[in-house]
């Protein structure tokens, strides 16, 4: 009698083992090489192992101490120790403190002067003082404020104009105005409208069969279409998987299929996710394979807030701290509701169907 296999699931004690070794081998080729976003190492580990339900593994006072000492003159954090100061390592900074609940150990205004001096007059951020302008920034600073309290501090209502103008025809969005639709950028800006109360502004139909098209048949997700490969890599399954969740779409992604897809890119042996089956891991994708379990609830992952990702208790507590109401706390990350007469959900068969129809040519 054949034995029956094994369902694959989660190596959890592997992943743990995995970040904590990774984390503390200093002399690694991979260490040296990711000095310059060292701080977002941190968050994408620390976060991997809060969602593992052990972040107690790390030191909590050496790490806050490492954060506060990436902070510059301006406000800002860097990467890394000299380094200087940029949007997406300030966010990350703010992200690790508020998941050892040490916010309070920097003065958040003097890191809201820091963001709002990167806003443009046509409410778009930079990334520092350099001038890159891109929607990730635009996310990154709306997310700061709305974890430090301090939406008040920048000027929402530009920022979220600015956002809206990088829509596209087919409901994607793009680094800037005109740039091509892609998820990574559609999350920032789903996020970013989430937070800054205008996610009802967003064509959430057209934009739901563009993301729910990223899924390959693996099961995995791609970043785009058109792709002279269409392998799917894990980190998609955060970037779809998080607008579809805030548009209340998630159900039209083959989780099942998702899961076994993020399953078989994790290396059963040495623990870590990688971005393809039998690729080698590492933590930035070992995060997104977790946050893409969270989000559809598998393997004991538990829920992660889509819209700030980070793990949903620690937004719960830091809203208590902060004593807000709930409905203020998440400043439009409520979902719109669909539309009159048109489905919120649409059953896998009927995707599969649509996913296999041949499509008409458009006239030039």
């Amino acid at each position: 009698m054949k034995a029956v296999a094994s369902e694959p699931a989660l190596a959890r004690a592997l992943h743990r083992s995995y970040i904590l070794r990774v984390s503390s081998d200093t002399d690694s080729f991979e260490f040296q090489v990711s000095e310059h976003l060292r701080l977002s190492g941190v968050y994408w580990g620390a976060c991997a192992l809060h969602l593992l339900g052990e972040l107690q593994s790390l030191d909590a006072a050496q790490v806050v101490s490492f954060v506060r000492s990436c902070q510059r003159g301006c406000g800002g954090f860097g990467g890394n120790l000299g380094h200087d100061a940029h949007m997406l390592y300030t966010l990350s900074a703010v992200q690790v403190l508020a998941l050892f609940g040490a916010l309070h150990t920097v003065d958040a205004g003097r890191v809201m002067r820091y963001v709002a001096s990167l806003q443009r007059p046509d409410g778009s951020f930079a990334g520092d003082e350099w001038g890159e302008v891109d929607t990730r920034f635009s996310y990154c600073a709306l997310c700061c404020a709305s974890l430090l309290g301090k939406l008040g501090d920048i000027d929402v209502a530009a920022a979220v104009r600015y956002v809206r103008a990088c829509e596209n025809f087919d409901g994607g969005y793009g680094c800037e105005p005109g740039g091509e639709s892609h998820a990574g950028q559609v999350f920032t800006c789903v996020g970013a409208l989430a937070i800054g109360g205008e996610l009802g502004s967003v064509r959430s139909e057209e934009l739901a069969w563009w993301l729910c098209e990223r899924q390959t048949p693996g099961g995995g997700l791609n970043g785009r279409p058109q792709k002279a490969r269409p392998d799917a890599d894990v980190c998609y399954s955060w970037w779809v998987l998080s607008a579809m969740c805030l548009l209340r779409r998630d159900g039209w992604i083959d989780g099942e299929a998702l899961r076994r897809f993020i399953l078989s890119c994790q290396d059963e042996e040495e623990g870590g996710i990688a971005d393809k089956p039998g690729d080698l891991p590492d933590v930035f994708h070992t995060f997104f394979g977790e946050r893409g379990e969270s989000i559809h609830g598998t393997d004991g992952v538990p829920p992660i807030d889509a819209a700030h990702a980070m793990p949903a208790s620690v937004m719960e507590q830091l809203r208590a701290e902060q004593a807000l109401e709930p409905s203020r706390t998440l400043r439009g990350a409520s979902p719109p509701r669909p539309r009159r007469g048109r489905p919120s959900s649409v059953p896998h068969r009927r995707l599969q169907r649509a996913r296999a129809a041949p499509r008409r040519r458009q006239s030039s």
